[in-house]
């Protein structure tokens, strides 16, 4: 390779930046697993292959957690990925076998303690909540909404990988955060604090503290969770959930639809009385 790994790093987070959309926090998690691996990677040049052996630090990681594993690894072969479309030559990466994660289904809020939690907030917060719920979006979302994409009936999102989006404005909402604008006036995002938006860290304590006060433990990715399994609880179409969730593809939407299904089968449980304790000799 003509550069270092290093130089070759910084490209990589360049790249990550302005062409994947990729915010500032994903990209400090790349680098954070770059820093602990890198000065364990054995590289070596076999006729006109690059070899990344990444094996010792395999071995240095074996005791955390699959999932963690699992992520840090992606991170590398993504890396990987990239040096096979910017370098000279080809380059492999060793070790990188696939870490089994067992796949678990979102937990969504139930609908009635969302109100009641929202019950019990000022508005500011109540604003927060009801905006992740009613329009399912992702925490990074909410903080860069401006207010020059919130129209009379939809919702401009501006998503992951630069995807743009539309999701349809309830008009409960929409009369919500009209309120809520005359109050607190905010410039340019929907949430803001002295003319800046409003930090993540800030709008998830916001979600958590308000749930805590009913005694739950949740948090703002659970009410997007929430808004999925409650569209395909009622029947809406997997692709128009989809489409209204961002995903870049319908495979990560998917859960959702065992989640619903395993709801309804709770729900005709609970409901159809032939399925509750008879008494056989009847």
């Amino acid at each position: 390779m003509k550069k270092s790994l290093e130089e070759y790093k910084v490209d990589f987070f360049d790249y990550l930046k302005q062409f994947r959309g990729y915010s500032e926090l994903t990209v400090k998690t790349y680098n954070d697993v770059f820093k602990e691996a890198f000065n364990m990677i054995e590289q070596e040049t076999h006729e006109n292959e690059t070899v990344l052996n990444i094996m010792a630090y395999r071995m240095k990681i074996a005791s955390q957690q699959s999932r963690t594993i699992a992520k840090k690894i992606s991170a590398l072969r993504s890396f990987c990925e990239y040096l096979n479309d910017v370098a000279a030559e080809p380059v492999l990466l060793q070790g990188d076998e696939s870490i089994k994660v067992a796949q678990t289904l979102p937990k969504p809020i139930a609908h009635e303690h969302i109100m009641q939690a929202v019950g019990h907030c000022k508005l500011f917060d109540k604003c927060v909540i009801l905006t992740l719920y009613l329009l399912g979006l992702r925490i990074s979302e909410l903080a860069s909404l401006r207010l020059e994409n919130i129209a009379q009936t939809t919702v401009r999102i501006e998503g992951k990988g630069k995807r743009e989006r539309e999701v349809p404005l309830p008009p409960s909402l929409k009369v919500l955060l009209e309120h809520y604008q005359k109050m607190e006036t905010p410039s340019v995002y929907l949430f803001e604090k002295d003319g800046e938006k409003l930090r993540i860290s800030s709008l998830r304590y916001i979600v958590t503290k308000s749930f805590k006060t009913i005694g739950i433990k949740a948090t703002p990715h659970q009410l997007r969770h929430s808004y999925a399994t409650i569209l395909l609880n009622n029947s809406a179409r997997i692709a128009d959930v989809s489409e209204l969730l961002g995903h870049a593809s319908m495979v990560s939407t998917q859960i959702y639809t065992k989640l619903a299904n395993a709801t309804k089968l709770e729900q005709y449980i609970k409901a159809h009385p032939l399925c509750k304790e008879i008494d056989g000799t009847r």
